[in-house]
């Protein structure tokens, strides 16, 4: 291997006449580019802080309100202030040594400084109160009325200019916590198509009962607290949902994203992965740099919280050893210059600067080259060494403390932890093929999922994951942020791919080797033989999850949102009644729906709960199973999708129920408070998962004139042992995506029978509106 020729920085021997010091001057120039790369990047840091620090305002503003200031009372010989310049330019230090000219300027800047700074808080508090208005949501699609043009006008005059990605993050509104009387009424409107009359009076009881004795008590803690943290759900929601699960990962917490589903820009893994890394180390300049521009709704106006952004890179999970005691945490380092990359069982720590700056995508290939062409074998527990991070976390925390905590096991645990991200060059192929589509994309779908289990380094931030035929996708750790945060680097990744950074005719990257670029450095693991039964031990629970996943990928191109829309219907709605459909067909029965919907809206926002399951939408259900009369049916359905509209903009918007009732049991638990309807209402199965992939940046992918370039979205793995697991993603105006999971090992469910159920749906409830289309008969 190359590292073996990579150069010290001096050499010296002892001789009868001295000491001899030979200097390597490459290496000295590495290490002074190496300095000069960093203090330029925490100067850029320094700067960005400043200017998201004062925003809306700028330093340019304070240079205009300092200089009109001072302008203003020297020529109009007005003293606004009342004399309090004068004051302040006597009183500061040094003054007796300062002129009286010389203190008065220097009290007029101190005021001027002032001004400006009134001005930034003034605007940002402006900012925050338009931004808690929501009534812009209750408009119907495709019109906007006048208070809301108004009021968009004012938060445009309040924006500032020049926004970077966490620019917005001060004026972010907070999360409101619900009244305790609303949420038992939404929750009791949730649950009562599930129930029958005997158990929703029982229920009913419950909540009233709640809501007059325990409930108050705890809501005033979520107050205090809301009032106190920057959001009362996210640090919780982080510790108590993802961190302090002792169970596998895989599969039950990380998601996967996939490639483009008809292109296939190389067939050279080297190649496909020195463009994808390049493309993915570019976009973390940019984020460096605040370079990424703010996610907006509503017509680029309002602002999303860009919180999640801070860990997507040096990010990784680390087990915690038990409940209650050590959960795991998420280490972030600001700064790696590597990446670590697995392949046929060794670990390679790759760097991914020299001469002071990035590595280009030949380089990066060139890099992928040699660790193909390496034929070393692994050393012993090497090859399925991230079987531990597959399995239970107990067992992965007491491992890594007892065997991986010193020596040349530690380096090399660090070495993968501290990298900007995981590499996998996988040695399967795997891609969507026409003559075989379903079997191709289900395993397709499984491989980035688990993988072999020890293939995937699963507390990573996320894994980008590269085929033998050049075909790739990430797998991403839930814990630090939630999909549409991936989604936004993935849909970079493909954009600059195949068209910006682009392959030769022999399909390598474009650009020149390099002739002396120091080669990847092979990772040094000493495993003992207790740690290696570990990972055997932990391997075949992971193998056991793995197995027992039984995935249905399928494209749904009969139509898409664009003849969904003419049928006056919100495309999510139009999918979500389809769901519901589709599974009374597919079981016979409703049950408790999960879709997921953001409330980035607000600071440190992530995801709420829409219950989809509703009285409205079962009606429609009935009424469909029952062959009731056309206009009755779309009567119904028209109710349905209005009420999920509804459902919708209240999880949005803070009034949703799931995570004001998860908060009230983590306090009830805090206080050592049993409540039976909390218990109960956690307690319940999620039996149909659903959530939607959100296609974030249009303006990147031309689909008209490039229909092809069509990302397939992504999947997670099934939520309850006897349900399924749904995402869908919309892509273009025909064209959706869909992901269905479930297991195996459940008489109830089959993945497939469930598409195909689906696919039924759509077609019948578009079938209600009668219209011309062919495509729509297929």
């Amino acid at each position: 291997m190359a590292e073996a020729h990579q150069a010290v920085a001096f050499q010296f021997t002892v001789t009868p006449d001295g000491i001899d010091l030979q200097l390597c001057h490459e290496a000295l120039r590495q290490i002074y580019l190496s300095g000069l790369h960093s203090w330029k990047k925490r100067f850029i840091r320094f700067k960005n802080g400043i200017m998201t620090g004062v925003y809306p305002g700028s330093p340019t503003g304070l240079f205009v309100v300092v200089v009109g200031y001072m302008s203003s009372t020297k020529y109009a010989l007005v003293d606004p202030t009342l004399g309090l310049t004068a004051k302040l330019g006597a009183h500061i230090p040094l003054s007796r040594y300062m002129s009286e000219e010389s203190q008065r300027l220097v009290g007029g800047v101190l005021v001027g400084t002032g001004l400006w700074v009134t001005i930034i808080f003034i605007m940002r508090n402006v900012l925050k109160c338009l931004l808690s208005w929501h009534g812009w949501m209750h408009a119907r699609h495709g019109q906007v009325s006048w208070k809301t043009r108004i009021w968009m006008v004012f938060v445009r005059l309040f924006s500032g200019r020049k926004p970077m990605l966490y620019s917005f993050q001060s004026s972010l509104p907070r999360l409101p916590v619900p009244p305790v009387k609303d949420t038992m009424k939404r929750y009791l409107e949730s649950a009562r198509p599930l129930m029958d009359d005997e158990q929703f009076k029982r229920m009913e009881g419950l909540a009233k009962d709640f809501e007059k004795t325990l409930g108050p008590k705890l809501q005033w803690y979520l107050k205090l607290k809301s009032w106190w943290a920057s959001n009362y759900v996210s640090d919780w929601w982080e510790e108590y949902i993802y961190l302090r699960g002792r169970g596998p990962i895989m599969v039950n917490s990380n998601y996967y994203a996939m490639d483009f589903l008809y292109v296939f820009p190389t067939n050279l893994q080297a190649a496909r992965a020195g463009n994808a890394i390049h493309a993915i180390m570019l976009y973390r300049r940019k984020l460096d740099r605040a370079q990424i521009k703010p996610i907006y709704i509503l017509e680029n106006r309002v602002p999303l919280c860009s919180a999640q952004w801070e860990r997507m890179f040096n990010t990784s999970r680390i087990p915690g050893e038990e409940t209650g005691v050590d959960t795991d945490t998420i280490q972030h380092m600001n700064e790696s210059k590597h990446i670590a990359v697995y392949h046929k069982g060794r670990y390679y720590k790759v760097w991914m600067f020299y001469d002071g700056r990035l590595l280009l995508p030949r380089e990066i290939e060139q890099q992928m080259e040699r660790i193909l062409a390496d034929k070393s074998e692994p050393q012993p527990g090497e090859e399925m060494l991230a079987a531990l991070t597959a399995g239970d976390r107990v067992p992965w925390a007491n491992a890594r403390k007892t065997y991986f905590s010193r020596g040349k096991n530690k380096q090399s645990l660090d070495a993968v932890e501290k990298a900007a991200f995981f590499v996998t060059l996988d040695d399967t192929e795997q891609r969507y093929d026409a003559a075989n589509p379903v079997r191709s994309l289900d395993s397709y779908a499984k491989s980035l999922l688990h993988g072999k289990c020890y293939d995937r380094w699963f507390d990573k931030s996320f894994n980008l994951i590269v085929f033998k035929n050049g075909t790739m996708g990430l797998n991403a750790e839930h814990s630090w942020a939630d999909a549409p945060i991936v989604g936004h680097l993935w849909e970079h990744v493909l954009s600059m791919d195949p068209v910006k950074l682009g392959y030769t005719e022999t399909g390598h990257c474009k650009g020149e080797l390099h002739p002396s670029l120091p080669g990847p450095q092979r990772l040094q693991w000493d495993i003992p033989a207790e740690c290696q039964n570990i990972i055997t031990s932990s391997l075949q629970v992971a193998k056991a999850l793995a197995d027992d996943v039984d995935s249905h990928i399928f494209p749904f191109d009969n139509f898409g949102k664009g003849l969904i829309k003419k049928c006056r219907t919100s495309p999510d709605a139009f999918i979500q009644i389809a769901l519901q459909l589709a599974h009374y067909r597919d079981k016979g029965k409703f049950c408790l729906t999960y879709e997921a919907s953001m409330t980035r809206l607000f600071r440190e926002g992530r995801t709420e709960t829409v219950r989809s399951c509703t009285v409205e939408t079962c009606a429609f259900v009935r009424s469909m199973i029952n062959k009731e009369s056309r206009e009755q049916r779309l009567k119904l359905l028209k109710m349905a999708a209005e009420k999920h509209q509804q459902l919708y903009r209240l999880a949005m918007t803070g009034k949703g129920i799931d995570r004001h009732l998860f908060c009230l049991y983590v306090v009830s638990k805090y206080l050592g408070e049993e409540s039976p309807f909390l218990k109960e209402v956690l307690s319940e199965p999620w039996r149909l998962s659903t959530s939607q992939t959100p296609l974030q940046q249009v303006e990147l992918f031309d689909l008209v004139r490039h229909p092809e370039y069509v990302s397939s979205g992504g999947g997670f793995g099934p939520v309850a042992d006897d349900g399924y697991g749904v995402s869908y993603i919309i892509v273009g105006e025909n064209l959706i995506n869909f992901h269905i999971s479930s297991k195996l090992s459940s008489p109830e469910t089959d993945s497939h029978r469930f598409g195909n159920n689906i696919k039924q749906a759509m077609l019948d409830i578009l079938d209600l509106f009668q219209l011309d289309n062919k495509k729509a008969d297929k």
